[in-house]
């Protein structure tokens, strides 16, 4: 008699690590006059791999200072943040630095460029301070810049490029080192309706393409749409806002 094989066990659900997790985060600094000013009052936030969320908020509610939390450009007062499973708080100085630069990408407002130095220099930078060979860096900040468009540009300072085409430079800067999560504060602050449309696009696709984990603080209703999550950041912790954009 023939038995039929057994069937294999189903499997139970997959459990994703998030590669950012925050919990209880504060926040505090101290004026000139000795008196504290808390800017973040418990806030918890889970990024996984391919997740876009949009944090909008009042000018002033602390959504740069959450920014700069989060990837690791400052430590909490208190409270836990972990990026790809380590945590910030048992880092020194320098493994901090380690860790930020392999595993965190930043674009700014102003695209911080070297304006000495051409769009393909520039983001070959990371690579070769990282300690890459020139070739293996220059491959890749080729393949980057083809990426976001700017094939045709690669030899251009930054003097030499538009405003959109800047940006573009500075987000393939930011992914030269290939980390699983993007931060960018307001980065279409500065463009036409145009470009910013183009920027807003490419996170998108970005985000979904490299499993990225991008988190972005923007006033505009267009890029926070494009968002799996909307969060308002307001008295210092956050809130959901997907129900609502009238606030963005």
């Amino acid at each position: 008699m023939t038995h039929a094989p057994a069937a294999a066990p189903a499997e139970g659900p997959r459990i994703v690590t998030p590669m950012l997790e925050a919990t209880g985060v504060v926040k505090v600094f101290h004026g000139g006059d000795g008196a504290e000013v808390r800017v973040l009052e418990g806030v918890d936030l889970s990024v996984a791999r391919g997740e876009m969320i949009a944090i909008i908020g009042a000018s002033g509610a602390g959504k740069s200072t959450l920014l700069h939390v989060l990837g690791a450009l400052e430590r909490p007062t208190a409270g836990d943040v972990r990026l790809n499973g380590e945590r910030v708080a048992e880092l020194d100085d320098e493994a901090l630095a380690e860790l930020r630069n392999r595993s965190v990408g930043f674009v700014f407002q102003f695209h911080h460029l070297l304006k000495e130095f051409s769009a393909l220099e520039n983001v070959m930078m990371p690579l070769r301070i990282a300690g890459r060979p020139p070739a293996e860096a220059r491959d890749r900040a080729r393949s980057l810049l083809v990426r976001v468009g700017l094939e045709a540009r690669m030899s251009h300072r930054p003097a030499e490029l538009s405003g959109g085409e800047q940006q573009r430079t500075a987000v393939a800067r930011a992914l030269a080192m290939s980390p699983p999560l993007l931060l960018a504060d307001e980065p279409s602050g500065n463009l036409d309706h145009h470009n910013a449309e183009a920027l807003h696009d490419l996170f998108a696709e970005l985000s979904r393409e490299m499993a990225l984990g991008l988190v972005v603080v923007t006033h505009n209703r267009s890029l926070a749409a494009r968002a799996g999550r909307v969060l308002l950041l307001e008295d210092g912790r956050l809130g959901d806002n997907s129900g609502t954009m009238g606030t963005v």
